[in-house]
């Protein structure tokens, strides 16, 4: 089986993500990544996907963007906005999480002797974040051919990116035809230590309205 490194929140698209990287024959390596987020619930979730799924490895890094802030998601002090922002890009983004996180598979990848990246970003139902664009994704990509051992001896890094011209209907359709068991997924950006969300912010209005095009239950426990 060819190996291929999933990075995986444990929100609603990763695990889809993992689902359809198995169904295409990958030995899945999930990459997690602690780097203080608000709703670090979602990490757990991570855990339970990765299992439920049969991921062949599930790694945990831990880094701390806290020192950097910039973020509702690593800034305590910053509100996690709640009746929908009207900005272009959102105060939720995550300066170069993207980026970091890509780098991190990149590098497991290439210790792997992987050639392959599946990464959740989304271009259609999503919060308006620069590195969630198809052309960042090929950004990167390239870049991984220039600055990598494997990249010079030509074996090409594909990232692969299946969710980027879905809606959240398309998606969550996806990953009911491909077994994904969604309750034990994490969307809220500042779901509580058990995991409950707050149905309000983006990322829960965005969810709640997938299930709802797609005329399925959301099995999301929400605390309002």
């Amino acid at each position: 089986m060819k190996k291929a490194v999933v990075l995986l929140s444990g929100g609603l698209d990763s695990a889809t993500v993992l689902a359809i990287a198995r169904d295409q024959s990958f030995q899945c390596y999930a990459l997690s990544v602690d780097y203080g987020q608000r709703h670090r619930s979602e990490l757990e979730a991570a855990q339970k996907v990765a299992c439920a799924l049969g991921a062949y490895q599930h790694q945990m890094i831990k880094l701390d963007l806290i020192a950097f802030g910039g973020s509702a998601l690593t800034d305590q002090a910053i509100a996690v906005p709640t009746a929908g922002e009207k900005t272009q890009i959102p105060v939720t983004y995550v300066p170069a999480r993207n980026t970091i996180m890509l780098s991190l598979a990149l590098a497991w990848a290439e210790t792997l002797q992987s050639q392959d990246i599946f990464v959740g970003v989304n271009a259609v139902d999503y919060s308006g974040y620069p590195d969630c664009r198809p052309e960042y994704i090929q950004a990167f990509e390239q870049m991984a051919s220039l600055a990598t051992k494997a990249g010079i001896e030509g074996k090409k890094l594909t990232i692969h990116a299946p969710l980027m011209h879905l809606s959240k209907k398309e998606i969550i359709q996806t990953g009911i035809a491909l077994g994904v068991d969604y309750s034990l997924t994490v969307s809220c950006y500042q779901a509580d230590e058990t995991g409950r969300a707050c149905g309000v912010c983006d990322s829960c209005r965005i969810r709640k309205a997938g299930f709802a095009a797609a005329g399925v239950t959301d099995p999301a426990c929400y605390r309002s």
